[in-house]
């Protein structure tokens, strides 16, 4: 079996497509493995987006608290903070010393912001380096992506490459493990949904906000007693992934038999979302309000995270002619 890791930042409260599309996955994934999965929270990479400190911190809670809510074990998996593990940024520059500047320019996080440069800082240029560091300190084999994070890894595993052809075969090379099963899920406005649109849905947080938020899913114009093509609203594609495959093929009916309205089809789609993360969303209350658990459990993940990084810092250093921190009797 192979170790996993996986990592999903602190830009936001994780809302529904964050759930279904990465956290549950990744569970089920690395409980599937012999071997503790490493997952943790990138708060540093939220640093390019985020400048208020507060925010950035209970985000992070938030990120912590559903990862654990949604089944996440941290006493079989390394559950952690990624700022708390800075030999990942020791390991970014010496990686960043091997990456060749067409490589970082032709990266999706560097193109999409370019056309206006003075939005873009020296942390997102570097992006992809500081996501090899996140892969390669833990000799991660496998690394669930999705299509976005696809030519990252490919960043990555040409980083690490070209380190093991220069100073020898240190880094495993990681294989990505693509769902393609895993459907964009559209916000509320019919976009993709993404706390940058503000057209989330939170199943997690309180209900009475859930259900304003459902009944603000958009629609179209076509009347309560006429048939209506399921595969194109909004709606339907929610249910669909959170309601039992009976419930969702008798929705499929009453759109195209017609008598069956967009309102009613919103109810059903918030007691779905009611009923399917009623568990989560009771497990979820309990963790956010006890801080100071939530702190344990990250401090706990990072000791031993720290442990593995701190074994592959001490040979690239050495491989690098550095002298080495365990040598020199130094501790960060």
């Amino acid at each position: 079996m192979s170790r996993v890791l996986t990592g999903i930042q602190s830009s936001g409260k994780p809302h529904l497509g964050n759930l279904l599309g990465a956290i549950l996955p990744a569970i089920e994934l690395a409980d599937a493995q012999a071997e503790p999965a490493f997952l943790f929270i990138a708060d540093l990479h939220a640093l390019t987006t985020i400048r208020d400190p507060a925010v950035l911190r209970e985000n992070t809670y938030a990120v912590a608290a559903t990862w654990l809510a949604a089944g996440l074990n941290p006493k079989r998996h390394v559950f952690f903070r990624q700022s708390d593990v800075p030999e990942v940024c020791e390991l970014a520059w010496y990686l960043g010393c091997l990456t060749p500047y067409p490589m970082l320019a032709n990266a999706h996080s560097f193109k999409e912001k370019s056309a206006n440069l003075a939005e873009v800082s020296a942390g997102l240029f570097t992006y992809p380096v500081l996501m090899a560091a996140d892969i390669l300190l833990y000799q991660t084999e496998l690394v669930p992506v999705g299509k976005d994070q696809k030519q990252h890894l490919e960043i990555t595993r040409d980083i690490a490459g070209a380190f093991n052809r220069i100073y020898g075969e240190l880094f495993t090379l990681p294989e990505p493990i693509f769902r393609e099963e895993v459907m964009v899920l559209p916000g509320i406005d019919g976009r993709k949904m993404s706390k940058s649109y503000g057209n989330t849905l939170d199943p997690l947080g309180d209900l009475n906000e859930l259900y304003k938020r459902v009944k603000r899913i958009v629609t179209d114009s076509t009347p309560i007693d006429q048939p209506k093509n399921p595969d194109t609203c909004t709606v339907f594609k929610l249910y669909s992934v959170v309601a039992p495959p009976a419930a969702v093929e008798e929705m499929r009916q009453r759109y195209l038999a017609g008598g069956y309205g967009y309102g009613q089809a919103k109810e059903a789609l918030y007691e779905a979302l009611r009923e399917r993360f009623a568990p989560q969303r009771e497990a979820y209350q309990q963790w956010i309000s006890d801080k100071e658990a939530l702190e344990a459990i990250l401090r706990g993940g990072a000791e031993r995270a720290r442990s593995e990084a701190q074994k592959t810092l001490q040979k690239v250093r050495e491989a690098l002619g550095l002298r080495s921190a365990v040598a020199s009797g130094f501790r960060v």
